[in-house]
């Protein structure tokens, strides 16, 4: 991989041992329009922050893969019309081509471990498609691979649950309740769908990442944690809606990776933004939780 630029107040923390918890990009290019993309980015580095630890939002500017973006690559981000959806795959096309680029859980997982962060914090895991058992996401291989903790309200619940465990489960990646022993479904608290074990702390997590590390595994692991209950969407109401989009996605002829933020958009129509409301709260408090994680690591 090119060398990263990493911002110095990121690098001068990795050196002294503190705690840095690693944020994705395509929330900000793909995930929200314009500037309320912008606003939920400053308000998940204030969380990191607000949890005890240093925010690393990674991306790539002009071909030049960033950890560490500062308010003018933020905006930059924020506002291109053009910026190449980054999975591991994408990073060497957009770096070659001089091409500002976003980094998906697979893109960031790969980034943050060539720059020495252990925790990473998003809003939900990629997985298998409900319909498309083929159509798996590389979030879970990366997941398999790459020893990056990464602190979720477990898979976006239009995904195909079941086949998405049990993919991690093939794949040997642990997947940790934090404080539940059921998986969360994102909008929704729990899946009904068993976790590998439950923690009850951060400090807990932190000894999991210890032995992970004495062992010398290579792969990640998944802390589940179960969106705020007073955000959460009713299981019917995000059903509903979920199946709703999905059958517009169909008709649409949508496929591919188009298929997520499709369905992402249709759903916080049909419940009215309320969906959008819950991914945000579920973001930030993951993001607080990857720091409380990431301090009682270092600590």
């Amino acid at each position: 991989m090119p060398q990263l630029k990493i911002a110095p107040d990121v690098q001068d923390a990795l050196a002294a041992g503190r705690p840095v918890v690693a944020l994705e990009s395509t929330v900000i290019s793909h995930g929200l329009p314009y500037p309320d993309n912008l606003e939920v980015a400053r308000e998940m580095e204030a969380a990191v922050v607000g949890g005890g630890a240093l925010p690393a939002i990674i991306g790539i500017l002009g071909g030049e893969i960033s950890v560490g973006l500062d308010d003018a690559q933020l905006e930059r981000l924020a506002q291109a019309r053009e910026v190449r959806k980054c999975s591991r795959r994408d990073i060497p096309i957009a770096v070659a081509r001089g091409e500002d680029g976003a980094t998906t859980v697979a893109g960031t997982m790969l980034v943050a471990h060539k720059a020495g962060i252990r925790l990473f914090a998003t809003g939900g895991i990629g997985g298998v498609h409900r319909g498309s058992p083929s159509d798996v996401s590389a979030d879970l291989l990366e997941l398999a691979r790459t020893p990056v903790c990464v602190v979720c309200a477990g898979a976006k619940s239009l995904l195909d649950l079941p086949a998405t465990l049990e993919v991690l489960e093939t794949q040997g990646v642990p997947v940790v309740g934090y404080q539940t022993a059921e998986f969360p479904a994102f909008y929704v608290p729990s899946s009904g769908l068993p976790v590998t074990v439950r923690v009850e702390s951060a400090a807990e997590m932190a000894t999991i990442l210890r032995a992970q590390d004495a062992l010398g595994y290579r792969g990640g692991s998944l802390v589940a944690v179960p969106v705020p209950a007073a955000d959460a969407l009713q299981p019917e109401e995000a059903e509903a809606a979920i199946a709703e989009a999905i059958r517009r996605a169909a008709a649409a002829g949508i496929a591919g990776p188009a298929v997520t933020p499709f369905l992402l958009a249709e759903i916080a129509a049909i419940t009215n933004g309320r969906s959008v409301a819950a991914n945000r709260a579920l973001l930030l408090n993951n993001c607080r939780l990857a720091a409380e994680i990431a301090g009682a690591l270092a600590g």
